[in-house]
């Protein structure tokens, strides 16, 4: 199975967190991880690597850079998993 990361916003962001993101999931998957720019692919057999289980790994990540409050892991069209920002709607006084 191969899924795909977009994390172009994320780069804007933060500088360069593909990489750090690559590490991570290889180490908790020990999938095949390919980066390309601003996309990360995972490429694994069998039930070890699913979109649900890495979308779970992408929220763990955001967490523990401490941007869970300023991202989302959203799934876009064509089963790509993306690392999207989300809108802060000011609350009126």
């Amino acid at each position: 199975m191969e899924i795909k990361v977009d994390a172009s916003e994320l780069k804007k962001e933060k500088g360069d967190l593909i990489k750090p993101l690559a590490d991570f999931l290889k180490e908790k998957t020990s999938a095949d991880i390919a980066t390309e720019a601003e996309k990360v692919t995972v490429k694994g057999e069998g039930d070890a690597v699913t979109k649900k289980y890495v979308k779970v790994l992408l929220k763990k990540f955001l967490h523990k850079q401490e941007l869970s409050d300023t991202f989302r892991v959203i799934m876009d069209k064509g089963g790509v998993l993306k690392v999207k920002e989300r809108r802060l709607y000011e609350q009126e006084e």
